[in-house]
């Protein structure tokens, strides 16, 4: 698409689910997890590290039980959808393993089920999203070298792209989470959404040092690890999408306010059950009905999803033929016919579901 930044201005509808699939988006992407911190953490955020979110999938059930059984449904229609630990296998090779993962420090994710921490400990290799994030300082100075993927470098600021109107929501939104939008008014619209779109207990987590699971499983003694992406490839998929996407992100961030927990803690408790399947149809389900965003949505499922699916399988095909690997890559990535399971299995691997 192309966009005439500067004389174009976009005017952003009222929330929909365009920011849930975003939230979604910096649970799958290494650098966003990073970078969140970087850009966001104030001392009344570190101090805070309880979560007080709830489970929207059982207030759905109970409220719209229609609504809620479609969504099972098409979460039981996906193809791999259940199950987040997964055993690879090939003739001649040692049996290799593969996890799904949520890029979040809460202590319930953080512990693995028993069979994927043996598998873990047992493993010659460990294979990850991106092994920049072994070295936290490093990684951020290595994309804060990619300064045009998270800052406008032409002139632009934000306010320039915007209504009137959207301006004044965008500037009260900030205002409410303390932040000026003239120090921010530079950045791209995803940079500052990723400031704001995860919970405060998460972002308190992360300042006070606790790792999130992927850095906890590549942190192993004696193993060789390795990335299937780099760090600003992952911004680079960020960066490719529309920029009206961006803006109607962020804007709708801000307006979601507390309830960007209840979320968050959806998305935890699916993942912890299993029932990967049930992440997408959930965040479409729980949108306000009527929401026209189905290019959007095909935009970012293609970019921050499929695209990468593919780059994932590809890149790990090598390392797996080594055999005894422990792979671990987010769990969105695991399910439905171009996910990284099915990817793996037309590569000829046997991928079958550990219960």
């Amino acid at each position: 698409m192309t966009i005439s930044i500067g004389h174009r201005i976009f005017h952003i509808a009222q929330p929909g689910n365009i920011l849930l699939w975003l939230i979604a988006a910096f649970h799958m992407l290494l650098a966003a997890a990073l970078l969140a911190v970087v850009f966001s953490v104030t001392p009344a955020d570190a101090a805070e590290d309880n979560c007080t979110g709830k489970n929207l999938l059982t207030e759905l059930q109970q409220n719209e039980p229609g609504r809620y059984a479609e969504a099972v449904k098409e979460a039981d229609a996906t193809p791999n959808g259940k199950g987040v630990f997964w055993k690879i296998e090939k003739p001649g090779l040692k049996t290799s393993w593969l996890l799904g993962t949520m890029h979040v420090t809460d202590p319930r994710v953080l512990n693995l089920p028993p069979r994927a921490q043996e598998a873990h400990d047992g493993a010659d290799t460990i294979v990850i999203e991106s092994d920049e994030i072994l070295d936290e300082k490093k990684a951020t100075a290595s994309l804060l070298m990619r300064p045009d993927l998270m800052m406008f470098t032409d002139g632009t600021t934000i306010e320039k792209l915007l209504s009137p109107e959207d301006y004044t929501r965008l500037e009260a939104g900030l205002k409410q989470r303390g932040i000026p939008l003239s120090a921010v008014s530079r950045m791209r619209p995803w940079m500052i959404a990723s400031a704001v779109a995860l919970p405060a207990c998460e972002i308190a987590r992360k300042a006070k040092g606790v790792q999130f699971l992927d850095q906890k499983i590549a942190a192993a003694e004696g193993k060789q690890v390795k990335g299937l992406e780099t760090l600003a490839e992952q911004l680079q998929a960020m960066a490719e999408l529309p920029i009206e996407f961006h803006l109607k992100s962020l804007i709708e961030t801000l307006e979601l306010g507390a309830k960007m927990n209840d979320v968050v803690e959806t998305m935890t408790d699916i993942y912890l059950s299993g029932d990967i399947g049930m992440t997408m149809p959930m965040l479409k389900t729980v949108s306000p009905e009527g929401s026209e965003e189905d290019s959007d949505y095909a935009a970012f499922e293609q970019r921050i999803i499929l695209d990468r699916n593919k780059v994932m399988a590809e890149r790990a095909a090598p390392i797996l033929a080594n055999g005894n690997v422990f792979m671990a890559v987010g769990a969105l990535h695991l399910p439905g016919k171009d996910g990284v399971i099915e990817l793996l299995r037309q590569q000829g691997f046997t991928v079958t579901a550990v219960n």
